[in-house]
């Protein structure tokens, strides 16, 4: 992995670990040990998904630029569906708390989607390819004036 992704997961993962310890500890406050551990569970279930698509996303961009768009709408859509679908398989459960999880897991989401939002935001992107300074410089023409 390249050093930009990786610093572009680090800088996702470590606030949504932090949103995810926050609420382990409040589910522990709340519905003791099982409510912590489903806490737990949620946020690591949160990173991987998050962290895998993230990657997938970013090697994408790199090798085929003109499906980006496509491919991060598709991406977004299927973890969206899979978390859902994560979260309707353990609904009943009886390993850690269904609550503690389901809220645990939309706010780890909530706070990777923002997390991610502001890495973006502060990463130095170029938008324009710089000239290259060894290349042939194009003979001005017109007037003079």
């Amino acid at each position: 992995m390249p050093s930009q992704d990786a610093r572009t997961v680090l800088q996702v993962a470590v606030p949504t670990a932090a949103v995810g310890a926050v609420a382990a500890g409040i589910s522990a406050v709340v519905a003791g040990g099982k409510g912590a551990l489903g806490a737990a569970v949620a946020t690591v279930v949160v990173i991987l998904f998050m962290g895998v698509g993230l990657v997938v996303l970013q090697r994408t961009a790199r090798s085929l630029p003109q499906l980006f768009q496509a491919m991060g709408l598709m991406l977004y859509t299927t973890q969206i569906l899979l978390l859902f679908v994560f979260m309707a398989t353990f609904k009943d459960t009886e390993l850690f708390n269904p609550r503690t999880f389901a809220a645990t897991l939309v706010a780890t989401t909530l706070g990777w989607i923002g997390a991610q939002a502001r890495a973006h935001m502060k990463a130095k992107i170029l938008y324009v390819e710089p000239e290259d300074s060894k290349a042939e410089k194009p003979a001005k023409t017109g007037s003079p004036s």
